[in-house]
């Protein structure tokens, strides 16, 4: 909060984001976050307390990150549209005392309520944030889908919840450190089961001032398409921190879509995008971007997943039919060092390279399973070392202990699961994931929680999920499933499972397809050979 705050003082009257057509400055921004902080104070919010936020990217939420921070507590950030299971497991997990949501996802929170250590609820509404046109048209499309809440439901609706900061008189200003945890994000860490990633206030200014000094043409004022959610390092990180600690504004986007991409970049003119692959590849697609001027912009970043040498092409071309003179640069990082610590330089790319470490932080390529640094152009596992690497994994000395391991330089490295190699220059290259993983339009998927849900349905005796090459997302989720003795396989079955499913998994990792097998292909030791499956998929791809 600090490092916005001073940008504030700075620039009070510059733009600090617009959502759906309203511009809020930099001055009420800060007024709104000490509003929000001085009302935490009063629903008993105190130091070191968990408050989890579920929201997409509006005012409310931007709102509530950097009170919790300055209150001097820990935001703990969670994707809206996760399942009700997975609710419960992020509230509990993180032992959040208060629950901050949209109206639309209230009776999903209620359904789980009592299952949780949350003592608030806390409900903003998209439409609080709108200028009044906007809100009319707003109330008369998607305001009528919304479930209404009763009136006696145990929640503080927002307005109410920032009125209550007038009665706290005391201290709401938190003293908190470089190295004090300020939020927690969640990712399957390098052994693919879901994991809360502790983060400090070092780990986000230093990637603010890390993305600045990769990029010298950036000037207060310069605008963002702030598309990437704030649930993720990326969208977070990148998108909203780097921008409001270093004077940016931010176009908010609530709900992605290519076409209101496609729109905010020309009507707003933004100077910066960045964004997961299946974004760009759906850019291309677009007839609305026929005569688009992109001659506004300084930086396009690719994220989240690698993109294709052949996508790449194809964007950089895209742009320069546009009038950008940039390329897009792509970069590499991961949850536990909040998002990218590695970058293509502006001007120079190398194909197929991630690009090169971001200043102050160091890649070191080592034999898997050892601390043993490998010569140049060797595939090995990457390591990272550097003031964006997270504090520790959430209640998991264990994992912890196997990811964050001081080396004989005295330095403790991040070993990230990945493989590739770094050549004589420095230049780093992603080869692969060593733990096995599917990446659907930027969200990581990890198969063996899919099946041990899948496993879980009365009438499955086996699954078996895999990855399969998708044009738009990249990936998309297919799962082979035997079922049980004397179950017959019929669509109706299909449509139970994908039923079942949809209450245990969030949205974007569903299946699109489940086949159903007698018996699924093992290895000599007889585990499921899922590259058999992946192999088979890939061949049934080809020939269509």
């Amino acid at each position: 909060f600090e490092a916005v705050e001073k940008i504030a003082d700075e620039y009070p009257n510059n733009i600090a984001f617009d959502f759906m057509g309203r511009s809020t400055t930099y001055r009420e921004m800060v007024t709104n976050i000490e509003k929000c902080a001085r009302s935490l104070r009063t629903i008993g919010v105190r130091e070191g307390d968990k408050v989890t936020i579920a929201m997409p990217n509006c005012p409310q939420a931007i709102y509530m990150f950097y009170a919790v921070n300055l209150a001097g507590a820990v935001a703990n950030m969670v994707h809206p549209l996760s399942s009700e299971k997975e609710l419960e497991f992020y509230i509990n997990e993180s032992e959040s005392v208060t629950v901050v949501t949209l109206d639309q996802f209230y009776h999903k929170i209620e359904a789980i309520r009592q299952n949780t250590c949350a003592v608030n609820i806390v409900i903003a509404r998209i439409k609080d944030a709108l200028s009044r046109p906007m809100k009319a048209g707003y109330m008369l499309t998607e305001g009528r889908k919304i479930k209404k809440i009763p009136a006696d439901a145990p929640v503080i609706m927002w307005d109410e919840f920032m009125h209550l900061g007038k009665a706290c008189f005391w201290n709401y200003r938190v003293k908190r450190g470089a190295n004090d945890p300020a939020a927690i994000l969640y990712s399957g860490g390098t052994t693919g089961t879901t994991k809360g990633i502790l983060l400090t206030n070092l780990n986000f200014n230093a990637l603010g001032q890390q993305i600045i000094a990769t990029n010298p043409m950036f000037r207060p004022g310069d605008k963002m398409l702030s598309a990437m959610p704030l649930f993720h390092g990326f969208g977070l990180g990148v998108c909203i921190h780097s921008m409001l600690s270093q004077g940016g504004r931010c176009i908010l986007v609530p709900r992605f879509t290519a076409q209101s991409y496609s729109k905010l970049i020309t009507k707003y003119r933004c100077n910066f995008i960045a964004g997961v692959p299946t974004l760009y590849e759906a850019l291309l697609r677009l007839p609305s971007m026929g005569k688009a001027d992109l001659s506004c912009l300084k930086g396009v970043f690719s994220g989240g997943d690698s993109m294709s040498i052949e996508l790449k092409k194809k964007v950089d071309d895209f742009l320069k039919a546009h009038n950008a003179s940039v390329q897009v640069r792509q970069g590499y990082g991961l949850t536990e060092c909040v998002t990218a610590s590695c970058l293509t330089p502006k001007d120079y790319n190398r194909v197929g390279s991630i690009g090169v470490p971001f200043p102050d932080t160091y890649y070191k390529i080592v034999k898997p399973g050892t601390t043993d640094e490998i010569d140049p152009n060797v595939e090995g596992e990457i390591c990272i070392s550097g003031p964006s690497v997270m504090l520790r994994y959430v209640d998991n000395p264990e994992e912890t202990e196997h990811t964050l391991r001081r080396h004989d330089d005295g330095r403790v490295w991040l070993h990230t699961g990945d493989l590739g190699k770094m050549d004589e220059d420095g230049f780093v290259y992603f080869s692969q994931r060593i733990k096995r993983m599917i990446i659907t339009s930027g969200y990581n998927v990890y198969p063996g929680q899919l099946e041990n849900i899948i496993d879980g349905h009365e009438k499955v005796l086996l699954s078996c999920v895999i990855g399969v090459k998708d044009d738009y997302r990249g990936q998309r989720v297919k799962a082979y499933v035997v079922p049980m003795p004397g179950v017959e396989p019929t669509e109706e079955l299909k449509k139970n499972i994908l039923d079942y499913c949809s209450h245990h998994i969030a949205k974007y990792a569903m299946p699109s397809d489940i086949e159903f097998r007698e018996e699924l292909p093992k290895t000599l030791v007889g585990k499921v050979a899922y590259r058999v499956l992946e192999e088979e998929a890939a061949e049934q791809e080809h020939q269509n």
